[in-house]
C-alpha cells in the first residue's frame, strides 16, 4: 500500500474484485480497514461509490464514472512516484564537496577519481577552502576535514587510520646543521613555517611517554600550502613538518629524510562529514559507500 492513496487503491481493488475481502487480502489490510478507507472517500466526496448488500458489491453509476476516470489518474501518480524514487536510488546530479587543500590531494586519486569512474551521471564539484566553513548554510553537501574539526551535529565517517606527521630535511641539510635527537634541539634548526587559515603560525606538536611538547621552530620562510612547503624543503631551506601523506614519496626516493619519528603521535583520521538531520542523496550515500568499502 502506498503512503497518501490508500482511499483510491481501496476503491479501486473493491470495483476490481468485487469484495472488501478480497480487496483486503491484496492490499494486505483488514476487511474493516477497507471498508473504513471506501466510507470516508465516500463522506468526502458527498456521493456513494459502491451499492453494498450481504451478499453483493457493486459500482453506483456515479462510482463506475468515477473508477474509469481514477484508474489511469492513480497508474499516472505510480509512474511518477516510481520515477522519484528511482532518482533517488540512482546516483546522479550535482554533489558540491569543500575540502581543505591538503585534504583534497588526500582524497583525489583513491576516492575521487574511483568515484567518477563507478558513477558517471554524477557532477562532483570539490571546492578547497581552508576555512573551517558551515557547509549547510555555503550550499555543500559534505565536508572533509579532521575528526576534531567536525561539528559535534554532523555525521562522520572516517576515511582510514589516524594521520601521522613527519618531520623530515634533505641529506645535505641533516650533513650542515645534524640531526635533532628531541623537539628542544629544534631550537638550533630553520624550519619552514605554516600560516594557518586563522592567520597564526602554526606550533609542531610533539608527544612521548604520554607528555605532548609544541615548539614554535624558527625560521626564514612561511607558507600557506603544503606542496610550497614539501618544495622548499627539497631545496635545502629547512626541516618541514607534514603529513606521511605529504612526504612518502620524497621518503621513497630518499629526496628526504625523517627525523624524530618516535616524538610524532597519530591525530584524528580525515572523515567525510554531512548534516545528519537532513535527506541524503544518493550520490552522498554512494560516496559513503564506497568509503567504508575501501580504505583511503
Amino acid at each position: 500500500m502506498r503512503s497518501g492513496l490508500t482511499e483510491l487503491e481501496a476503491v479501486l481493488a473493491v470495483a476490481r474484485l468485487g469484495s472488501f475481502r478480497a480487496a483486503a487480502g491484496e492490499l494486505d489490510l483488514s476487511t474493516s480497514a477497507v471498508s473504513q478507507a471506501v466510507a470516508t472517500l465516500e463522506s468526502r466526496l458527498g456521493a456513494r461509490i459502491f451499492h453494498r448488500t450481504t451478499r453483493s458489491v457493486r459500482l453506483t453509476p456515479t462510482g463506475e464514472r468515477f473508477v474509469a476516470d481514477l484508474a489511469p489518474a492513480l497508474q499516472g501518480l505510480h509512474t511518477a512516484m516510481d520515477r522519484a524514487k528511482n532518482a533517488e536510488e540512482t546516483p546522479s546530479g550535482t554533489l558540491r564537496l569543500n575540502a581543505s587543500g591538503g585534504a583534497a590531494l588526500r582524497i583525489m586519486e583513491p576516492l575521487l577519481i574511483p568515484y567518477m569512474h563507478r558513477y558517471p551521471d554524477v557532477h562532483v564539484e570539490l571546492i578547497t577552502d581552508d576555512r573551517l566553513i558551515d557547509i549547510v548554510r555555503e550550499g555543500f553537501d559534505a565536508g572533509f576535514r579532521t575528526q576534531d574539526m567536525v561539528p559535534g551535529d554532523m555525521i562522520a565517517v572516517p576515511l582510514g587510520p589516524p594521520i601521522r606527521f613527519a618531520v623530515v630535511g634533505t641529506p645535505g641539510y641533516f650533513t650542515r646543521h645534524g640531526r635533532p635527537r628531541t623537539p628542544d634541539d629544534l631550537s638550533h634548526h630553520r624550519g619552514i613555517r605554516a600560516r594557518m587559515s586563522t592567520g597564526h603560525v602554526y606550533r609542531w606538536e610533539f608527544e612521548r611517554h604520554g607528555q605532548p611538547v609544541t615548539v614554535d621552530v624558527d625560521g626564514g620562510l612561511t607558507l600557506d600550502d603544503p606542496r610550497l612547503m614539501l618544495a622548499a624543503a627539497k631545496a635545502g631551506l629547512g626541516l618541514v613538518y607534514l603529513s606521511e601523506f605529504d612526504v612518502v614519496d620524497a621518503l621513497a626516493d630518499g629526496s628526504l629524510e625523517r627525523v624524530l619519528e618516535d616524538w610524532t603521535p597519530p591525530f584524528d583520521p580525515l572523515c567525510l562529514y554531512y548534516p545528519g538531520r537532513r535527506h541524503v542523496p544518493a550520490a552522498l550515500r554512494a560516496l559513503v559507500e564506497l568509503i567504508r568499502e575501501s580504505a583511503v
